[in-house]
């Protein structure tokens, strides 16, 4: 994994080490498999975390991104538990993006109840649009590149998906990401405090998530996503024949 200007077809923009993860590793595996080149920027340490050191969190996100055959993995260094929509933030995101160049971000959606995961999203919304301005931030001497589109993971069940992906093939490659994340999840004989994600059936929950998704298009497995911006679609047919005839 190198993390060195490489260009990406996709990023992940999460506010903790574990929620790339957690969230929209199926879909980096699935991307991975078709010849994409792919990142994650973790905002955070995961240092206000309940479980773990930031030192142990570090070695297993490293971990994680090697299952996940990342080309970059990177963190912004923010304040767990104080990530906000400030200056600092917004320029650190842009001079990422302009490295980078990713052509697609994956991130939370605004509505989501963890305070640090609505702020990455508005952060990762503005900065993908000033990145595109030519005379903001002229300083770091980085030039500016066309906005990325953006996609936002389905965590609130009042969210409808704009899509659902197909991740059959790589469950149990995403399980394995998430579980190099030990530290957060359960283990018998871990004496560190219980936590929502480190009880015992929290990773089945999961799995039970993207099989619910897979039903709705009629696959095994699948991950959400909802998009602001208008879909531009080709082929109308091609696209909704896709549906597998799952209503008939």
């Amino acid at each position: 994994m190198s993390t060195t200007n490489v260009e990406l077809d996709a990023l992940a923009v999460f506010s903790h080490p574990d929620d790339a993860e957690l969230s929209v590793s199926g879909t980096l595996l699935k991307l991975k498999s078709l010849g994409y080149s792919t990142g994650v920027l973790d905002m955070t340490r995961g240092e206000m975390g309940t479980r773990g050191t930031p030192e142990a969190r570090a070695e297993e996100a490293r971990a994680a991104a090697r299952l996940l055959k990342l080309d970059v993995r990177l963190n912004l260094e923010q304040p767990d538990g104080h990530v906000w929509l400030t200056e600092e933030a917004r320029t650190a995101m842009v001079r990422v993006i302009r490295t980078h160049k990713p052509k697609v971000i994956f991130t939370a959606h605004w509505d989501d109840p963890h305070p640090d995961h609505a702020a990455t999203c508005r952060i990762v919304r503005e900065a993908a649009r000033l990145a595109s301005m030519r005379r903001y931030d002229e300083e770091s001497g980085l030039e500016a590149v066309r906005m990325p589109s953006l996609a936002h993971s389905v965590f609130s069940r009042r969210v409808v998906p704009s899509f659902i992906v197909d991740v059959s093939d790589f469950v149990e490659e995403k399980m394995r990401a998430i579980q190099a994340h030990a530290s957060q999840f359960f283990r018998a004989d871990s004496s560190e405090p219980e936590t929502r994600i480190s009880e015992k059936g929290f990773l089945q929950q999961i799995e039970w998530r993207m099989r619910y998704y897979g039903s709705l298009i009629g696959v095994a497995a699948g991950e959400a996503f909802y998009v602001r911006e208008a879909l531009n679609v080709e082929d109308p047919v091609k696209l909704l024949t896709r549906q597998m005839n799952i209503y008939s």
